[in-house]
């Protein structure tokens, strides 16, 4: 099963509209918060066909109409802070934060932990569990980025949008 991993896009439609054609192909979609507005559930939503999974972010401001504009997608799933999903044959848990991330990817119980929060593109292994935050979608740093994940092989490829 591949994946792809977004973080941090921060409202930059330019940039998920940049990145939707790899999307499109992803068997999920996970964004690891700070999305912003509840366009950005829609635009997401009216793409992209697989199942996309959200976490809250500390930016995430209009969360009533968020999950207003998501219940009407059936395939998006508002997670709330944190979650743990079951995807490929895989235990994945999903947080924006890294003290979030870190603690549960040395638990020992997830094959894959993803986070952002801090805008940096960053892959590391913590036992058997590989640790990923995608980076920054929106560019403030410079760099625009998410991530492909294919769960088989754990192989994971960032792409700079």
């Amino acid at each position: 099963m591949k994946i792809a991993v977004l973080s941090d896009s921060h409202d930059n439609i330019w940039k998920l509209d940049a990145a939707m054609g790899i999307l499109q192909k992803a068997e999920a979609v996970l964004h690891c918060g700070d999305l912003c507005s509840p366009f950005m559930v829609k635009r997401m939503a009216e793409g992209i066909e697989a199942p996309i999974h959200i976490v809250w972010g500390n930016n995430d401001g209009d969360r009533f109409n968020i999950l207003k504009v998501a219940q009407e997608y059936r395939h998006v799933h508002i997670e709330g802070p944190y979650t743990e999903l079951s995807l490929g044959g895989r235990e994945v848990a999903l947080s924006h934060y890294p003290r979030i991330a870190c603690p549960a990817a040395r638990s020992g119980q997830y094959d894959l932990v993803c986070y952002g929060h801090d805008h940096s593109a960053h892959e590391e292994r913590v036992g058997d569990c590989l640790v990923l935050n995608p980076g920054e979608l929106m560019g403030l740093q410079g760099r625009s980025t998410f991530a492909c994940v294919d769960l088989e092989t754990m192989v994971v490829e960032f792409i700079d949008v």
